[in-house]
């Protein structure tokens, strides 16, 4: 057989082959941004752990309407420099069709004019500051980020009921980090302790990457306080919580989900103990369709189940109802979030129903956990 014949026959042959072979599944991307490196890596373990069960869930299941599944994970240490570098890098790779994050409210509005500008759908399982809502709107009015926790103007003012009304506190020094969680929150916190007639008796700053507070809590000693307020994140209100009690300030400390991570005991030691936090999801008050992902994940992780795992699993199984329902398209997928606006609509994850206002935010309600002999337990008394 001459040369070009023998190339023809060849090319022939290969055409009939892939023809009659079934086409390759095209693989669905979900950027997941948050830190996993850094004084935050916990936070981005905890994201981490939540998206990666559920998208082994989806692929063991055989993917979305056949697409197989996979999250890339992108580290921007809850730092909003490294978050404005991300935001581009993940928008540029068109196969990303949504992305879960940011951890950090800084980060989160960091990143946010480049998702809205592209056009990129996002779910923060965690950014709780209020102004996010307010700037995730395109020049159409069209809203592209998402978030399935509640915000801290609802959280600061529940605070401020649960110390007064539950645990029964009176005179109350606040210590908030400055950053967009950290004033959000106290600012929410003040308002609402002057509403209920709980006295603040001194509020200090500080600074993320300190490790020296003793200058403010020797300030707000001085006030007297039955209760610390600590609105931050939990490396560094672990060491406010034991140089609190090496200033002998005995004192009941309280937070919001900042603080919720093993690390804060095993930083804090002793002096996280009779720590109380609000976090959006507590194992002990799970829905049903809750108990399997429960199991299967302290089974996996070795640990117990965090609120910031469970919202990053839900967040992704939003992102694969929306996949599911419309295709790999980034502005469909918008419009379905979208649409999740009402509770008849909500969205039912292991977390409780989901759904979203006009801004992009939700109606979550809040539960209590505590440090008690050197482990998290459920409040004894919740609130609603």
């Amino acid at each position: 057989m001459r040369l070009k014949s023998w190339k023809t026959t060849l090319v022939f042959v290969c055409a009939v082959v892939l023809a009659g072979a079934p086409a390759l599944a095209q693989t669905v991307k979900i950027g997941v941004a948050a830190p996993f490196t850094g004084p935050a890596a916990s936070y981005g373990e905890n994201i981490k752990s939540g998206v990666e069960t559920k998208v082994a869930e989806l692929n063991a299941a055989g993917g979305i309407n056949g697409m197989p599944v996979e999250a890339v994970y992108f580290d921007e240490l809850c730092d909003p420099k490294e978050a404005a570098t991300v935001a581009p890098r993940i928008v540029r790779d068109r196969a990303i069709v949504g992305v879960v994050g940011h951890v950090c409210s800084s980060a989160h509005l960091a990143a946010l004019p480049t998702y809205v500008r592209v056009g990129i759908p996002v779910i923060s399982p965690t950014a709780t500051n209020v102004t996010i809502g307010d700037q995730n709107a395109d020049r159409a009015g069209r809203v592209w980020s998402f978030r399935n926790v509640y915000l801290d103007d609802y959280q600061g003012q529940f605070l401020a009921r649960y110390a007064k009304e539950v645990l029964g506190l009176a005179r109350i020094a606040v210590f908030y980090e400055n950053n967009d969680y950290g004033i959000g929150l106290k600012d929410a916190f003040l308002k609402e302790a002057a509403a209920v007639g709980l006295a603040v008796v001194g509020s200090e700053g500080y600074v993320k990457g300190a490790s020296d507070f003793t200058p403010q809590l020797t300030k707000l000693r001085g006030g007297n306080p039955d209760g610390l307020f600590i609105s931050g994140y939990y490396n560094e209100g672990a060491l406010i919580a034991a140089q609190a009690a090496n200033l002998g300030m005995k004192v009941v400390k309280f937070g919001a989900d900042g603080l919720d991570n093993v690390d804060y005991i095993q930083l804090g030691g002793a002096a996280a103990d009779n720590t109380y936090m609000t976090v959006p999801f507590l194992a002990a008050a799970a829905p049903e369709q809750a108990k399997a992902f429960i199991r299967t994940f302290e089974e996996k992780y070795r640990r117990d189940l965090d609120w910031m795992s469970a919202n990053a699993y839900d967040a992704v199984g939003l992102f694969a109802a929306a996949l599911a329902a419309v295709g790999p398209d980034r502005e469909k997928i918008r419009d379905y979030l979208a649409g999740i606006d009402g509770p008849e609509k909500a969205y039912e994850g292991i977390t409780g129903p989901t759904y979203f206002n006009a801004k992009g935010d939700p109606e979550k309600m809040a539960f209590v956990k505590m440090v008690q002999d050197g482990r998290f337990t459920a409040a004894p008394r919740q609130m609603r």
